[in-house]
Order: structure tokens, then sequence, then C-alpha cells
């Protein structure tokens, strides 16, 4: 589309002359005289095609005589000055010489340059040669200086601007753009507008594209209204996409079935099924036929719903509708039947499927290979897997991983490996997944040097390790006590521009404090909580229980005050670890006031808390007290029966140790002939 301006147009902006001619007053001063300006000493300017001046001599006689030619005369040093500033290399090809000292003389000028030049036109073709390099910032500079004097820039470079800045994400400066179109009576059209929405929506700033939307100087099409849905849908925003349906729905732009389908979706999510079935009667009634997939969102949503004989019912019934359903109705409601553990009927449907003359895909093999490896049939799953080249469909990644998978599990690491090698004799590259579930396998098994070395040659078999890939492999690392060997591939991983998440500062700061490092895992918090990511209930979990292993219990309860301050609720896990400090240090009175702060706090307290109480009292010689209060807690069902019963065995152990101690004590004193203290009497008696 062409930028189409009037005479009248130009003159509102104070540009031009009546006379169609550039009003140089509005450039630069008043020159002092003629020579002053000629006497520039330009030369060699490339003008590669443009004309600048005419090379007859009466031509030029005239040119110089005449008064209206004057703001030719400037327009023409302007022009070669400008292409001093904005040409491509800046060299000089062509001479034009001009008068030195006496302002009669006629200036030189190559052979067959025009004197009307069009230097709209040259700066249009160098605002494009611009765009085609990718320099928009220099582009963006010759759009406003060509807009300041009054040159229309071409559409098609302007809107080719607009869509680099957008696609590197700078909005603002496309903006710009369009602001100075439209200021200076430029004609956007609709390909620059739908870009720039397009790129609000995908930078979330869906408030800017919908006021975008308001200030189109051109009516919006289908895409128009199809990127807002769909920005709209994605962030949850039903209500106001539906708003702006209505909108569509009173413009001559009619909703597609693109358009109903995303609302549609949308629609099943937040409101359900039946509601959207709405949307499709409107559909209808509004001359626009569902499609395939529109049906493919309404049986996906009845399956997530769990109606899933309702989804087969409409499955056969779609020829009826005039739509033939494809292989991805199927493997939507062929997913349902595996979640629903509907082994028979998912057989039955792919059967069904393949008589209908409808060819299933890797992904409905695959759907197929993940639930029976899912229910331990890896036998079966690798029948699958043989039978997928007979239909045409080579097994990729996602077939292979279930079975590996399934290996690990049940502990056939070996199995799983040979498997591994089966994939790639077979062509099928492995991809990351594949590799972290065979580490983490390893790792799990202990097995934490032959994960290294898989990890190791991971770039030579160009899978480079991930973040979740060094998260598995430092956890392995540390259940084995390797410490110095996990914060070493810490900062590899940090190296290697890989961010550490939450699971790699937890997964660290979990097996430091077990390995009783807790000044460096109180470094690693540090840097987690000033640097990012934010520590969350898992972080504190460990700090809470690490420092109450090692009896640093009042550091445990500031943590778990913090955690309060921050608007987490402790769990009944950070309680535990806390009483369990305070009973291990035989401070048990505290402890039971810490249960009763854990309840007042409405926090339900466990099997495992009323265990780590009673054994506490048990341990600082009140065993009578302790079995006292098990019998209480077992009678009042607080405790199971089977868990009462460990715990008394555990109370008798502690009872014995404390009769071994209590004898060494008292022969320690019978060799001074000192008698045991009140406090040990007591023990005794209690113990008896």
């Amino acid at each position: 589309m062409d930028l189409v301006a009037s005479h009248k147009q130009f003159c509102s902006f104070g540009h031009l002359l009546k006379d169609g001619t550039r009003d140089c007053s509005t450039r630069s001063r008043t020159l002092d005289n003629t020579s002053s300006v000629f006497n520039i000493g330009v030369s060699n300017i490339s003008v590669k095609s443009h004309s600048l001046c005419s090379s007859d001599d009466s031509s030029v006689t005239a040119f110089a005589k005449s008064k209206s030619s004057w703001s030719r005369r400037h327009r023409c040093v302007s022009a070669v000055l400008k292409y001093e500033t904005f040409g491509l290399n800046g060299s000089s090809q062509h001479s034009i010489k001009f008068p030195k000292g006496d302002s009669n003389e006629e200036e030189s000028l190559p052979n067959g340059v025009s004197a009307s030049l069009n230097f709209e036109e040259f700066e249009n073709n160098h605002l494009q040669m611009l765009v085609r390099n990718g320099e928009m910032e220099e582009g963006l500079k010759l759009l406003e200086h060509m807009i300041k004097h009054g040159n229309i820039p071409d559409v098609n470079a302007s809107s080719a601007l607009v869509c680099q800045f957008c696609k590197v994400g700078r909005t603002k400066k496309a903006r710009r753009i369009m602001k100075i179109l439209e200021e200076f009576g430029g004609v956007i059209d609709l390909t620059s507008y739908n870009i720039l929405i397009d790129a609000y929506c995908r930078s979330g700033a869906i408030e800017e594209a919908l006021w975008v939307l308001d200030r189109m100087s051109v009516a919006p099409n289908a895409i128009t209204f199809d990127t807002i849905f769909r920005s709209l849908c994605g962030r949850g925003k039903l209500k106001q996409a539906m708003e702006v349906l209505n909108r569509q729905l009173q413009s001559e732009c009619h909703p597609d079935v693109i358009s109903y389908t995303v609302l549609i979706d949308a629609t099943c999510r937040e409101s359900g099924v039946d509601q959207a079935m709405k949307l499709i009667d409107e559909m209808r009634s509004k001359g626009c036929k569902p499609d395939v997939v529109t049906y493919n969102v309404i049986i996906n949503g009845i399956c997530k719903e769990g109606r899933l004989d309702e989804a087969i019912r409409l499955l056969s019934n779609l020829p009826s509708y005039g739509c033939q359903p494809d292989v991805i109705s199927h493997n939507i409601i062929l997913r349902g039947l595996c979640s629903m553990g509907r082994w028979m009927d998912a057989k039955g449907l792919v059967a069904g499927m393949i008589c209908k003359g409808c060819s299933p895909s890797v992904v409905t093999f695959n759907i197929l290979i993940s639930f029976l490896c899912q229910k331990g049939l890896l036998g079966q799953a690798i029948d699958i897997l043989k039978m997928m080249p007979k239909h045409g469909c080579l097994p990729n990644p996602r077939s292979y991983n279930p079975l590996l998978q399934g290996f690990c599990y049940v502990n056939k690491i070996d199995r799983a490996i040979e498997y591994l090698e089966i994939m790639v004799n077979k062509g099928c590259r492995p991809n990351i997944v594949t590799y972290n579930i065979l580490l983490l396998a390893l790792c799990k098994d202990g097995r934490v040097d032959d994960a290294a070395e898989i990890m190791n040659q991971l770039s030579c078999k160009g899978c480079s390790p991930s973040r979740v890939t060094y998260n598995i492999v430092i956890y392995g690392l540390l259940n084995v006590g390797k410490t110095e060997n996990a914060m070493e591939l810490f900062k590899e991983m940090c190296r290697k521009g890989l961010k550490p998440d939450k699971v790699s500062y937890n997964t660290l700061i979990d097996g430091l404090l077990k390995a009783g490092k807790t000044d460096l895992a109180m470094e690693l918090f540090e840097k987690m909580r000033t640097r990012g990511p934010k520590p969350d209930t898992i972080t504190y979990t460990s700090l809470v229980r690490g420092l109450s292993r090692k009896g640093k219990v009042r550091e445990a309860i500031k943590f778990l005050h913090d955690l309060e301050e921050l608007g987490f609720r402790p769990n009944v896990f950070f309680y535990n670890s806390v009483m369990k400090g305070l009973c291990k240090a035989q401070q048990t009175s505290a402890a039971i006031d810490f249960l009763a702060r854990m309840t007042a706090k409405g926090c339900k307290p466990s099997e495992d808390t009323y265990k780590i109480l009673v054994e506490g009292i048990a341990c600082e010689g009140l065993v009578k007290e302790a079995l006292g209060l098990l019998n209480v807690l077992c009678y009042g069902r607080f405790v199971r029966k089977s868990l009462a019963e460990k715990v008394a065995m555990n109370i008798y152990r502690i009872h014995q140790q404390l009769e071994q101690q209590l004898s060494v004590i008292s022969q320690t004193y019978n060799l001074v002939n000192v008698a045991p203290s009140n406090k040990s009497t007591h023990t005794s008696s209690c113990l008896s």
C-alpha cells in the first residue's frame, strides 16, 4: 500500500510554500552569501542512480539567477549533506564542483544529472536499505528526519521497521514509529497494527494491545482479533475476551472459526463444557461452522471432566455434524481412557480407529506404551514398540523413555542401558530426558561414578546437560557424602550459564546440613536470599531440621519465626524437627510448650510428634511417666497400637541404657565413697 498525502496536507504542516517548493527558513538560518554556501568543498559524492542537478549550462545559469531557485539550490546542498550523513559507506564516486569565490561562476555537474530531483524517493530508498540491513536505530533516525523535513516515509519500509523492533521486543520504539506516522499524516497499514498488537500480546502487555486496537485508523481484521483472543484467554481473562467478541460482532469483521475455537477452549477450562456448548450454538447461528479442531476442544473438555462415555458418543456423532474425526480426536479419548485405567476400552478404540481408516500416529502408540509402563507391564509395552513400524510410525525418544523409566523403577538399570543402545542402533537419538532418567536411577542406586561418567560424555553425544541433569548428579554426590564434588559441580553449572533454581539450592543446603557443614549451608542460604531464587518451605524445612539435629535449636526456632513473618504456615514437619532438637538437648519441658504452641497455631500433631515427645521424656530418665503417657495416647487413639508397641520397645532399650549408665556411675561413686545425688536417686526409683 502506497502512502498518499495531498499538497494541501503538506502545506498544513508548514513545510512547503504555496508554489510547492520547500521553505528553507524552517531548516537553517539565513546564509551570509552564496559563496559561503558553495565553498563547502564537497566532492566525490556518491549518488548512484539518483540525479542531483542538470548538466545543461543554460539551465544552470537560470538556476543561479532565479530568485525562486534559491530554495532548490539550498535543497541540493542539504541532500548532499544528508547523503554524507546517512550514506552506506560514505565513499564518493561522482564529482560535483561548486563555484569558488565568484557567485556568478557556474557549477560543474556530472553528465545525466537531472535538476528535478526526487529526494523523497531517494530517502525512501535509503530507508529501505537500512531496514534490509537490520540497522533499526539508523532507520528510525532517518524516518524522524524525513518527517521533520516534510518527506513521507515509504509504508512498506516503515512497516518492516515496526516489525524488526517488535521481533526483538522493543515495542516502545515500534510504537514511536506508529505515533510519528499518525501525527504527520503517514498512512499506517493493517499489517503494522497487527504486528504491534502481536508484540504487545507476546510480552504480556495486553492493555497496550487493546489501546492500539482502539486507535487503529484502519478496520481490524480476523487476525487482529484472533491475536487478542489468544492473549486474553491464555491469561485467564475470559470475561474481557467476551467483551472484545461483542465488539467484533458489532463490526463488519465477523468472528471466524479460529476466534470461536480459542474462546470455546478458554470457556471449557474456566466455566465448563456445558457453557462452551452454548458458544457452539451461537457459532452455528452466526453461520460459522465448527471444524474438527473445535470439536476436539470440546472432546478434550468432556474427557477432563471425567465424562468419557459422553466423549465417545460425541466422537461417533461427528460425521452427522459434517465433520470427520481425526487422529487427534481419538488420541484425546485414548489418553482419557488410559488415565482411568480402562485398558480394554483403549484397545477397542484403537482397533475401531484403524477399521475406519484413521491411521494411528506416533502419539497414539506413545500413549499406550506410557500407560503399560506405568502399570509395570513392560513386556506388553515392548510388543507395542515393535508394532509401530508396521503402521508406518518410527519410535521417537518419547516412545523409549517410559520403557527406560519402567526398567529403572524395578531396579533393572542394566536392562534400561541395554534399551538405550537398541534405541541408538535403530537411529533414534536420545534426548536429555532419556539421559536424566538413567542418571537418576544410577544416583539412587549409589552408582554415582557411573552417572558422572555418562554426564561427562553427554557433550560428545550432542546432548548438552541441562539444569535438571546437574541437580540429579549433585543429589547423587551428596547422598554418598561427596560434598566437595557436589560443590564443584554446582560451580561448573554456574560457569556454563545455567542459573541454579530452588531445587539446586535446596538439594545442596539439605546435603551440606546432613554432612554437618552448617556454615557452608548458611552461606548458600544467604546467596539464595539475596540473589534469588527466593527460599521456599522446603529450604526452611531443611534448615530447621539440620540446625535442630546439630543442637542449634535457637537458630532453628528463629528460622521458624522468619517463615511465619514471610506469610508461610509451618507444617508438622517443622514443629517435629524443633521438638526433636529440644528433646535431644533434654529440654522436654520446652518441647511440651512447643507442642502447645503448635496446636494453638492450628497445626495438628502427627503420630511422630507424640513419638518424639514420649521418647524424649524417657531419655530424661522419666521412664514410668513416658510409658504412662504412651498408654493414654494409645487409649485415646492418638497413636496406633502397632506404633505404641515400637515406642515401648524403644523406651525399654532406653531404660536398659540408663541402668547401665547408672551402674557405672554408682560404681564410680562407691570408689570415692560418695553417695549418689538426689536426682540420680529419683531417676533410679522411676526406673524401678
